[in-house]
């Protein structure tokens, strides 16, 4: 099941313009930082066949966050490969959190660590998106705020891999591929990303078009 939720007012005073939307931001940590609060591991990459238990997943995981958070938790949303029905992914469940400020870790991240997520990404630079992991079920748990673009992509990309089974085909291939040179050439996460990016991107620039949002 695909979490649809309703536009309420405070959403619409502060989501970013369809330009943000629809441009991509590739800027590297400054000089002297880094993204790593929790530092990665090399470990196999896995993309698994599509598993009909993962929006069950992410319902536990989305009850966790809402119970721990309450009112704070503005949207909780279901994103990534495990969010679009027949897609092979890696079996870790992508989610959205949106806070009213994500900078402002002590308004939130205690609360999740207290059932069990771990602050694994900080990124001031980067729309001050942080990520937190979650180990049973394995979850990804993203945080931004309410006028970040990247949430906005994130359904836009789900919802066109949903819909288009061509590219949905496409994006399965090319994940595969990437999966296999990175665990045979020992990569860390982030260049198994790299390797997928360009053919991302083309299916980004067809799901904005169909989206109306291509700049």
């Amino acid at each position: 099941m695909i979490q649809r939720v309703a536009v309420t007012p405070w959403q619409t005073d502060r989501v970013p313009s369809t330009h943000d939307i629809a441009t991509f931001s590739d800027d590297e940590p400054p000089e002297g930082e880094s993204p790593w609060v929790v530092a990665p591991v090399v470990e196999p990459i896995e993309i698994v066949e599509p598993d009909p238990s993962w929006p069950d997943a992410f319902e536990t995981i989305a009850s966790r966050v809402r119970s721990a958070l309450g009112a704070r938790a503005l949207l909780v949303e279901h994103v990534g490969s495990t969010s679009v029905p027949g897609l092979p992914a890696k079996p870790v469940i992508d989610v959205d959190l949106i806070v009213a400020s994500s900078h402002v870790e002590a308004a939130w991240a205690p609360a999740l660590e207290s059932v069990g997520f771990v602050l694994t990404v900080r990124e001031p630079w980067w729309h001050e998106h942080r990520m937190m992991k979650l180990a049973a079920p394995r979850a990804h748990l993203h945080v931004f705020s309410p006028d970040a673009p990247e949430p906005w992509k994130h359904r836009i990309f789900r919802d066109h891999l949903t819909r288009d089974a061509d590219d949905r085909a496409r994006y399965a291939r090319v994940k595969r591929e990437a999966a296999s040179h990175a665990t045979h050439g020992a990569e860390t996460m982030m260049e198994y990303n790299a390797r997928k990016q360009a053919v991302i991107r083309e299916i980004y620039e067809r799901a904005f078009r169909a989206a109306g949002v291509a700049p």
